[in-house]
């Protein structure tokens, strides 16, 4: 009963904190735009995201380890929360301090929630069977089903209530609210070694030496920024691809389409984890060749619904890659530096990110 109250405070949590994310996504751009800044200026704003996540949010989210995972959860929240204040301001400056902010609460999104259920599961000796299962309907509803919703509800309020722009982010930060507010209440809290009273540099020195030592720690966090990052550059690229004449295409279809790729792949993630075999080791290297070919498609062929079949391919592998880099990250990566090595393991996503958007 324990096992099951933790497991659905920690989903119910990360499907709110999601939808806050999500919420955002789509019209960020088209916010700054509205404010009247060009490409070059929105180019900026962006940097500025993935640089703060690279260099504040690193910091940021190693102290988690530390200071809490459960403080972490919280300063995501209260961070993100304050991202989307900012833009109601047309100030380029404060806009700039609210890319930076979002930043870093997307560093703590993507440690800080993980790192607390993990070190929850091993303190309270949980089957290893429930932690898979938990990372797969993470990703299906999370970055399937409320993505899909997130999308709808925004429109909702930008067109059919006329709210404009600003509106989503008002109702993600109603969102992140809630979500800390479920923190509060439900969780307890975590640290990574508590006992050690560490600096922060002698954290990252730690760190570094784990995964400079061993061999499988290092691999996994050159197949996760490799992965990711051929994952961004699809996400800027899949629109020019479909529409390399700029054809109207249908933005909301096609980004739904995907989504429902991805539930169908984190979907059989489930079910190859719940087996003995194949090793999440083993069938994820069919899954990088088959990521690998799909996103060739665009460059053999210029048929648009062959395209579309491969992007559909390569977001069912994106499905299938998030629960499964969990599951070996909860493996692999030592309790006492969780949040510091999985923050470390973003700074060459964030390098490459960036140096795309500056190109």
């Amino acid at each position: 009963v324990i096992g099951a109250y933790i497991y659905l405070a920690h989903l119910i949590n990360v499907y709110v904190s999601i939808a806050g994310d999500w919420l955002q996504g789509p019209y960020v751009y088209y916010l700054y735009s509205t404010y009247g800044f060009g490409k070059g200026d929105i180019g900026q704003l962006f940097i500025a995201g993935f640089g703060s996540s690279m260099v504040f949010g690193t910091i940021v989210g190693s102290l988690a380890d530390k200071q809490g995972r459960k403080r972490a959860c919280i300063t995501y929240c209260i961070t993100y929360i304050l991202s989307c204040i900012t833009k109601h301001s047309p100030e380029y400056r404060i806009l700039m301090i609210g890319r930076v902010l979002g930043g870093i609460a997307t560093s703590l999104l993507f440690s800080a929630f993980e790192s607390w259920l993990v070190a929850e599961h091993n303190k309270r000796g949980f089957e290893q069977q429930w932690l898979s299962l938990t990372f797969s309907k993470a990703i299906f509803l999370g970055n399937g089903l409320i993505a899909i919703l997130s999308g709808l509800f925004g429109n909702l309020l930008v067109d059919s209530l006329s709210l404009g722009p600003v509106a989503p982010f008002d109702a993600a930060a109603c969102f992140l609210a809630i979500g800390m507010a479920i923190i509060f209440s439900s969780w307890t809290e975590n640290f990574g070694d508590p006992s050690e009273n560490k600096d922060l540099l002698t954290q990252f020195r730690g760190a570094a030496i784990a995964i400079a030592s061993d061999e499988k720690i290092a691999l996994l966090g050159a197949i996760q920024s490799l992965f990711e990052g051929s994952m961004y550059t699809f996400v800027f690229l899949w629109t020019p691809a479909l529409s390399p004449n700029d054809e109207e295409i249908p933005h909301g279809f096609i980004f739904a389409t995907f989504m429902l790729a991805s539930m169908l792949g984190s979907s059989l993630a489930s079910r190859l984890m719940a087996r003995s075999a194949p090793r999440v080791e083993s069938y994820m290297q069919i899954v990088f060749v088959i990521s690998s070919a799909s996103l060739l498609l665009p460059i053999i062929t210029n048929v648009g619904c062959l395209q579309l079949l491969g992007f559909c391919t390569f977001e069912a592998c994106v499905g299938i890659f998030w629960p499964s880099i969990m599951k070996m990250r909860s493996q692999y990566i030592p309790e006492e530096a969780r949040s510091t090595i999985m923050n470390f393991f973003r700074i060459p996503l964030n390098i490459f990110v960036c140096i795309v958007l500056y190109n």
